[in-house]
């Protein structure tokens, strides 16, 4: 029987990967598949060596990842990734931006018991578009209309949810390093159905440790991301603001 790991959503935690994969091989699945944004954050040179010393992964593009493909690039783009951005890409060597560029839209499997599933990060039609438990009916059977798909894995709103839409069922295993809701490090293991799990970490040593990075938004994120998370209401709330759920 297939069993796969579904991560996302890392943002250069590497503390809370290290112990995201810890738990995933006591699990034994027979891959490991990561919906994008895996570097954006306070180790994303670490969190890239890890992920690419996998032997049982495969990889999709997230929003994040295409930023900082781009400020490496220093690319002109309609929304410039911004000051952290910048700051993560230039700790990349051009082996670590190729890594991230070679990242594909999409992974399409055929799991036991799930049937088709498609990894995204968004929706099955782009990184930035924005799926939650929340999200309208129609809104979402839009998104997922013509995924050819029994089940459609996304991340990019780092909350875990599972709903049916039109026949396709549509979950997001949460964020390993950077979740809403409430602290810890969240992934699934699909296979032959979806369960949700939940990582804890030592997030205080995290949070040291993080503030010791130049990153730009490195105290932040240990206080607001680590040590504490924002809510799911407040999430909603900006979400509504930007044009979501």
């Amino acid at each position: 029987m297939v069993r796969v790991a579904a991560i996302s959503d890392i943002h250069g935690n590497l503390a809370a990967l290290k112990a995201v994969l810890a738990d995933v091989a006591l699990a034994h699945p027979e891959l490991i598949v990561v919906c994008g944004d895996v570097a954006s954050g306070p180790w994303p040179v670490e969190t890239i060596e890890l992920l690419k010393s996998l032997q049982n992964a495969r990889f999709l593009h997230g929003n994040a990842d295409r930023g900082l493909v781009a400020a490496y690039d220093a690319a002109a783009r309609p929304h410039h990734p911004g000051q952290a951005a910048d700051w993560c890409a230039a700790q990349l060597s051009k082996e670590h931006r190729d890594f991230l560029a070679s990242f594909p839209d999409e992974v399409r499997l055929d799991i036991d018991g799930l049937g088709r599933v498609l990894f995204c990060h968004g929706s099955p039609r782009g990184d930035e578009e924005v799926m939650t438990a929340a999200s309208s009916e129609e809104r979402m059977r839009d998104m997922v209309e013509g995924s050819a798909a029994d089940v459609v894995v996304c991340g990019h709103t780092h909350m875990q949810f599972l709903r049916s839409v039109g026949g396709v069922r549509v979950t997001n295993p949460g964020s390993v390093g950077m979740p809403y809701g409430e602290p810890g490090a969240y992934w699934a293991m699909l296979g032959p159905d979806i369960e949700f799990q939940r990582t804890d970490y030592d997030r205080v040593a995290a949070a040291v440790q993080i503030r010791k990075s130049s990153w730009p938004d490195a105290a932040e994120f240990a206080r607001d991301n680590v040590l504490t998370v924002p809510g799911v209401d407040e999430v909603m709330e900006y979400l509504r603001k930007i044009g979501g759920p």
